[in-house]
């Protein structure tokens, strides 16, 4: 028999997108608790520079006059993700998101607007290359949120760089503020913070609660109506990583230090079947001094070549693939890291990489460390940097004379809208002529794991004999991705993870 310390309704792991799980309780009268393994609240989402979601046909978008239809984001995602995860799974996510947002925008404390951001695969059935799935949350006042201002996390120059936080809030930490804000105006919530999740206590075959481990010791938390895992992925941590066989390291991931599949684990202990532990939302990752990798996008000059010096892909395609690329060779043992950004000195010795996630520091640092290098002949940017001369002569000549051409012949760059989403819709060839040089190491970066907990969709954690298990739900980077293997457009993991946390709570409630 345990004895519980506290006792609420539902029970939330996680203080990410997960948290429009907790609203959704609180709102609909029920107790909650919201159980965060770190000091901070927000996850991975509050580090997203733009918070965004890809719900199609939401009420935002209505107003703004889409002319899009769910039937035709259905065609697309199903056309992209393929039968990898279950078709009603598939359906639920595109398909309820606009309800959510409808739900959300009722209370006046919620809002957002439209942010055009192309679907990732623009030439699948019915893509929308102008951006009208998509949609973030507007700027909030970092004041609004009072006392709990100081409890939130990022955004990543202020926890990497020590840089002073924001007075407005903008992407993930906007939406973040707004639901922590929204969360203090019920008075049955509670937000521990230093509190991970252990261990789900569970009774005749159902989830009546969880185990926290907190600094002063463990507590037990009842939970009436159910738990919803959504405490991220297991990015941080190395050894699940290496089990699981996730590419890449724990150091160069954009997840927050609690991300350690403590989640993961209490799930899988009280029988969760699992799907899709080996991959993750991948990107190419800009290095730094401090040796991390991280997240980088938006390039307006350069090419990657690899360690023989040649070129190896789109460079202006969405990070995900960029990073499959990468994984591609590297598994197939073609390619080894770091790889180079090569480009010319049209915008000096710094990279043309305007979306850096966590910002470059002074320049001397990245050539102290070795990361950056700078010659008058690409035969000797070739010798600074470890690659064939001769290759990297040649990739240039050949990129040049195709960008002279107007046309990427070898890799397609700037055949879809996203690749030229950076460059006013025209093409993203600049030629690498001005010396002197420059090289820019990069490695393999990721936003997070996106294998977890097969969830049916409603979000209930299914069993090995896809059953589910009483009590016990899971969204976001804890839940196997809805997406499957590939990544559909900007906004989907922040949009599954509210999505399917606000359905568990729903169902919890028989709706």
């Amino acid at each position: 028999m345990v004895d519980f310390d506290d006792e609420v309704d539902v029970l939330v792991a996680g203080s990410g997108g997960g948290l429009a799980g907790a609203y959704t309780a609180a709102r609909e009268g029920l107790s909650v608790a919201v159980v965060e393994a770190t000091d901070k609240f927000g996850g991975t989402t509050a580090y997203s520079g733009g918070g965004g979601v890809w719900f199609p046909c939401n009420p935002v978008l209505e107003r703004a006059g889409t002319d899009d239809t769910l039937d035709d984001a259905l065609t697309y995602f199903r056309a992209v993700v393929g039968d990898r995860t279950p078709a009603q799974l598939q359906e639920t996510f595109v398909r309820r998101g606009r309800d959510l947002i409808e739900y959300l925008e009722s209370d006046e404390r919620f809002e957002f607007q439209m942010y055009p951001w192309p679907d990732y695969f623009g030439a699948a059935p019915k893509a929308r290359t102008d951006g009208q799935r998509h949609i973030v949350p507007v700027p909030l006042p970092a004041a609004e949120l009072g006392d709990l201002r100081a409890h939130l996390r990022g955004p990543l120059d202020t926890d990497r760089l020590g840089a002073e936080p924001p007075e407005l809030l903008i992407g993930g930490q906007a939406l973040i503020g707004r639901f922590l804000r929204a969360l203090a105006a019920y008075p049955d919530v509670r937000l521990y913070r230093n509190a991970a999740l252990a261990e789900l206590i569970v009774e005749d075959g159902a989830v009546i609660g969880a185990h926290i481990e907190r600094p002063d010791g463990t507590i037990a938390i009842r939970a009436r109506h159910g738990v919803v895992l959504a405490a991220g992925g297991f990015e941080g941590n190395e050894e699940m990583r290496r089990h699981y066989g996730v590419p890449g390291a724990a150091r160069d991931t954009m997840g927050p230090p609690g991300n350690q599949g403590k989640a993961h684990r209490a799930g899988i202990a009280a029988g969760a079947d699992t799907d899709l532990m080996d991959q993750a939302w991948w990107s190419p990752g800009l290095t730094h001094p401090d040796g991390r990798s991280a997240f980088a996008l938006w390039f307006t000059g350069g090419i990657f070549v690899d360690q023989d010096g040649k070129r190896f892909v789109n460079e202006s395609a969405p990070y995900d693939r960029l990073g499959r690329a990468a994984i591609e060779r590297l598994r197939a043992g073609s390619m080894t890291l770091p790889f180079w950004m090569i480009y010319d000195d049209r915008d000096g010795v710094r990279p043309p990489v305007q979306a850096t996630n966590v910002s470059m520091v002074e320049t001397e640092k990245y050539q102290a460390a070795g990361l950056w290098h700078t010659a008058e002949t690409l035969e000797e940017l070739a010798a600074a940097i470890g690659v064939p001369a001769a290759h990297l002569v040649e990739t240039v000549e050949r990129y040049n004379a195709m960008v002279a051409a107007g046309a990427d012949t070898d890799f397609g760059r700037g055949d879809e809208a996203y690749d030229r989403a950076f460059s006013q819709g025209e093409l993203p060839l600049v030629p690498i002529e001005r010396g002197p040089f420059h090289a820019a190491a990069f490695g393999l970066s990721d936003l997070g794991t996106k294998g977890g907990l097969r969830t049916d969709r409603a979000a209930r954690v299914l069993d090995r004999d896809a059953t589910p298990i009483p009590g016990l739900y899971a969204a976001g980077n804890t839940m196997a991705a809805v997406s499957g293997t590939v990544y559909p457009g900007g906004g989907n993991p922040i949009g599954a993870s509210m999505l399917f946390a606000h359905l568990a709570v729903l169902d919890m409630l028989g709706r």
